[in-house]
């Protein structure tokens, strides 16, 4: 891969794609743009704000217009997406005419939840055990779609799992 390579993290919500696309971010030194954390800006409202007083239909709309404007506007080369962004064939399509590489942060869902469980961020797509783990069932048809897996072990940090995608993605080599 080029060191130009501008890189999508997707992955079910906890999985820790934020902290990783900061850290991946710090050792490229390049600048990241977390999609979530855009949409609220730009909306000046939270993502549970908007699902709660416009619908998930609508947020993912809105979802997609504020990708279109990273990917058009931005020059960031790490992109972390929401959970159910890459979920939506319109997102996958943008993306890949972009020519962005994809990476799948996986993990397992008791992983994902425990990580939820603890966040001070609001889900209100995971608000009960069996309602996530449904959607987790169902989004990891999407993931599989990503260019790159890499499998989140308990055992590993972020930085470390940053490490990693440096190392492979971008063949970077630390000491």
């Amino acid at each position: 891969m080029s060191s130009e390579t501008r890189i999508v993290l997707t992955g079910f919500m906890g999985v820790g794609k934020s902290t990783v696309a900061r850290f991946l971010a710090s050792l490229l030194k390049c600048d990241r743009i977390d999609l979530d954390a855009f949409i609220e800006q730009n909306e000046r409202k939270t993502i549970a704000e908007i699902i709660e007083t416009e619908g998930e239909i609508r947020f993912r709309q809105i979802e997609t217009e504020n990708l279109r404007r990273v990917l058009t506007g931005g020059k960031a080369r790490i992109l972390a997406l929401g959970g159910g962004a890459w979920t939506t064939e319109e997102n996958r399509r943008l993306i890949k005419e972009q020519n962005l590489t994809t990476v799948w942060l996986e993990s397992s869902f008791e992983h994902c939840w425990r990580n939820i469980r603890l966040s001070k961020r609001e889900r209100p797509l995971a608000r009960n055990k069996p309602h996530a783990r449904q959607l987790f069932d169902e989004r990891v048809k999407f993931y599989c779609l990503a260019d790159w897996h890499f499998i989140i072990k308990p055992d590993l940090t972020s930085f470390e799992i940053a490490k990693k995608i440096a190392e492979e993605v971008f063949s970077m080599k630390f000491d």
